[in-house]
């Protein structure tokens, strides 16, 4: 993979999580489940985010970020597109706060190198 496209993949799942950030806010997981457009339009950006994850190699992205499960990530893509009637809305709530924050810093670092 070029490493022109792995930049600009990093630079999109950057772009997504800055969207996103704002969208959860202060918010606590009841106060997001209750919003429903709060709780599409972030689902639409980690769809994306997992979108460009997928066009970086996926060794890559592990090598990138170590402390996150970039496969559980990319299967939180698929249920987005495919089975989004499956997703609970905890897990996503727990995932914006606990490895998005996570995720923007390695991929932060990523661009630096």
């Amino acid at each position: 993979m070029s490493s022109d496209r792995a930049q600009r993949g990093l630079a999109d799942i950057l772009a997504k999580l800055d969207t996103i950030a704002p969208y959860v806010g202060e918010r606590d997981a009841a106060a997001f489940a209750a919003d429903g457009k709060t709780v599409d339009a972030t689902g639409r950006c980690l769809q994306r985010m997992t979108e460009a994850d997928i066009r970086i190699c996926g060794e890559r992205m592990r090598q990138i970020a170590r402390e996150i499960p970039m496969q559980a990530i990319r299967g939180l893509g698929n249920l987005l597109r495919h089975e989004y009637e499956k997703i609970d809305l905890g897990t996503i709530f727990n995932t914006v706060r606990n490895d998005l924050p996570i995720l923007r810093a390695a991929c932060l670092r990523a661009l630096k190198d």
